[in-house]
């Protein structure tokens, strides 16, 4: 099984009262790319680095199995999503939480390969 090269860590805060002074809900407030490293986490699973983080991934569901930031484990009230990083274009895909990634939007250009009336 060939395992994703890298992905996108999402750290976000949980949801809080509105008012709480807070970020907006669906703001991260952090992120890294992190490498496969060839290595086993202590999970069992892939070992992925970058960004001062160290994340141990299971690649058949894009789960955050264990997770260091700056060395340290994350505090309560953070959770972290993943983002595959799409090879080659530098863009990520965001999964949800039954590990499949969304449906990408249709095109909207017309048969004939031109968009609009233009």
């Amino acid at each position: 099984m060939s395992h994703p090269q890298s992905y996108e860590i999402l750290l976000f805060p949980e949801p809080e009262e509105p008012d709480a002074g807070g970020p907006e809900p669906g703001t991260a407030i952090r992120s890294a790319v992190v490498a496969a490293t060839g290595k086993t986490g202590a999970s069992g699973y892939p070992r992925y680095e970058g960004g001062g983080m160290e994340a141990d991934i299971d690649p058949s569901t894009h789960t955050v199995e264990a997770l260091l930031v700056d060395g340290a484990e994350i505090d309560y009230g953070l959770t972290v999503r993943i983002a595959e990083r799409i090879r080659g274009t530098g863009g990520a895909q965001e999964y949800d939480d039954s590990g499949e990634a969304p449906e990408p939007p249709e095109e909207s250009a017309t048969a004939s390969g031109q968009h609009g009336n233009g």
